[in-house]
């Protein structure tokens, strides 16, 4: 099999077929604005949303082979290191957990910068900190050859071989000028522009899931959402083949419109979800603030409600000491909340080691499904 070349002199597409297009373009234009309008609803997004940005995180990084949970990652957030954890699923968490820091400072950047090359570079930064492709020089594109192909194949045998080498600055400095131009439709645009993105792979680790940031990113840099969290990853794992086959056919057939076709169809798919979970998130919200209120007659039950959405496990020593909450006052209010069941118990207290509590509401609908 002959690897597929990346398609020299081919971007910005020129090639795709619009009218195929249309209906798609605003069923995902509306989709994605039904959404936007449950964000808008939301007071404190990145709060309340936290366990979906985690997910994200999660999905996005197995996508490029981790194998870990949002269960597990944030029960290690909860209680540390741990000896019980294989030193394999350390670095999968890491890799979870370095997704959301880098999300963080890239939402920090965009209230300065427009989404550009600068932003791209710090983010890769913070992706590959002490991970394992730390080594893979973070920030800086590569300048050897790279391929995609079986673990530990050469060249001759890869699937897709990206651009070279000596190109990738140029190729860069293009597709960071086609994200402010003008676009007949934005969704479109941003399809390109991941693809795109992908199939440079500027960087010697770390691209597939710094092409999905750049998701939720452009959204939010070009007004179609007032908050960068949109969360795509479930469908491109759910469709993984077709999603590395759909990218791969731009470069081998030209075909755009048909990578196009699936990213708008992505796009509909998860505002509906993404719709639906933060929708319910809200509801448990509004729900629990009565709730928490009535339970505990204090003036801190908002800054409990706050606390459990933020961080959904947690040991009890991080409540009585991080919530804001006086240490006592925290103590009864952490009781009232166990023996209510809004919290779940993980682990009882043993010797130095405090309780561990989950909100399992909230993770079993980031989740979909009944987790805890």
């Amino acid at each position: 099999m002959i690897p597929v070349q990346y398609h020299y002199g081919k971007f910005p597409p020129t090639s795709i077929d619009w009218q195929q297009l249309i209906p798609l373009i605003g069923t995902a234009n509306a989709a994605l604005a039904r959404y936007d309008g449950i964000l808008l609803a939301i007071p404190n997004a990145a709060v309340l949303l936290s366990p979906l940005t985690t997910q994200e995180a999660v999905l996005s990084s197995r996508i490029e082979g981790t194998q870990t949970t949002m269960e597990e990652v944030l029960k290690f957030e909860a209680e540390g290191e741990s000896k019980k954890i294989s030193q394999d699923k350390k670095a999968d968490i890491h890799e979870v957990l370095n997704y959301r820091a880098a999300m963080r400072l890239s939402v920090e950047m965009l209230n300065d910068l427009p989404l550009c090359q600068r932003v791209i570079k710090e983010i890769h930064k913070v992706l590959l900190r002490g991970v394992r492709g730390h080594g893979k020089s973070p920030g800086e594109y590569r300048k050897i050859q790279n391929w995609i192909g079986p673990p530990g194949c050469k060249i001759e045998n890869a699937i897709f071989v990206p651009v070279a080498a000596d190109q990738v600055q140029e190729s860069m400095n293009k597709w960071e000028k086609y994200i402010h131009e003008e676009a007949l439709d934005r969704l479109v645009q941003l399809a390109v522009i991941h693809a795109e993105f992908e199939a440079v792979h500027p960087f010697l680790d770390g691209n597939g899931r710094l092409g999905r940031m750049c998701i939720p990113l452009f959204m939010f840099n070009k007004g179609l959402i007032h908050a960068p969290m949109f969360y795509i990853s479930a469908f491109f794992e759910e469709h993984r083949d077709e999603y590395y086959e759909r990218i791969l056919a731009i470069s081998r057939d030209d075909d755009w419109t048909g990578w196009c076709e699936f990213f708008l169809k992505a796009v509909i798919d998860q505002a509906q979800k993404n719709q639906n979970k933060a929708s319910k998130i809200l509801e448990l919200y509004e729900n629990k603030k009565a709730q928490i209120a009535e339970l505990t007659h204090s003036q801190y039950a908002i800054h409990t409600l706050d606390f459990i959405f933020s961080r959904t496990i947690f040991d009890a020593t991080d409540f009585t000491r991080n919530s804001g909450i006086p240490v006592a006052t925290a103590k009864r209010i952490l009781a009232q909340l166990r023996r209510s069941e809004i919290l779940t118990t993980l682990a009882e207290p043993s010797g130095r080691r405090p309780a561990i509590y989950a909100f399992s509401k909230l993770i079993n609908i980031a989740e979909g499904h009944d987790v805890i």
